[in-house]
C-alpha cells in the first residue's frame, strides 16, 4: 500500500510540474509578428481590390483576388509550422477573434465600394489601412487566445 501511495504522489508530483513547464511555455510564446502583419497585408489587399472593381448595375469583381487566397493559406501553413498550433483546436475566443476579423473586412470591402462608387477612389487607403490594422491586431488577439486556450485544456487535472 506505501509503494502504491508513493508512486501516485510522485506521479501527481511530476504532473504539477509539468503544468508549470507548460505554463512558462505559454507565457513566453511571442506571436509571429511578421507573419500576423502578412495577414494584415493580405486583408489591406482585399479591400483595395475595390478599387479595381466596377461597384453599380454591372458590378464585376476583380479576379486576382483568387491569389490572395492563395497566399492567405500559404501564410497560414508558416504559421502553423512556426508555431505549432492546430487551427481545428483555436478555442472560443480565438475564433470569434478570427470572425471579427473577417467581418470587419467584409465590411471595410463594402465601405470601399461605396467610396469607389462615389468617385472617392483616394479614401479607399484609409479603409485598408484599417483593414491591415484591425485583422493584425485581431490575429494577435486570436494568437494570444489560442495559446491560452492550448495551456488550459492541455492541462492535467490533479
Amino acid at each position: 500500500m506505501e509503494n502504491n501511495l508513493g508512486a501516485a504522489e510522485d506521479a501527481a508530483a511530476r504532473l504539477r510540474n509539468l503544468a508549470a513547464d507548460r505554463n512558462a511555455l505559454a507565457a513566453g510564446a511571442a506571436p509571429p509578428r511578421t507573419l500576423l502583419a502578412g495577414l494584415g497585408g493580405v486583408a489591406a489587399c482585399w479591400v483595395a481590390a475595390a478599387l479595381d472593381a466596377r461597384p453599380g448595375a454591372d458590378y464585376q469583381s476583380p479576379s486576382w483576388t483568387w491569389l490572395l487566397v492563395g497566399l492567405l493559406f500559404v501564410i497560414l501553413h508558416m504559421i502553423q509550422r512556426d508555431t505549432g498550433l492546430k487551427f481545428r483546436r483555436l478555442g472560443a475566443r480565438a475564433n470569434g477573434a478570427i470572425a471579427l476579423a473577417a467581418l470587419a473586412c467584409l465590411f471595410l470591402f463594402s465601405v470601399s465600394l461605396g467610396l469607389v462608387s462615389l468617385g472617392l477612389g483616394w479614401a479607399v487607403m484609409i479603409t485598408s489601412l484599417a483593414a491591415f490594422a484591425a485583422v493584425y491586431g485581431l490575429a494577435v488577439v486570436a494568437y494570444r487566445a489560442a495559446v491560452d486556450h492550448l495551456r488550459t485544456v492541455s492541462m492535467p487535472h490533479a
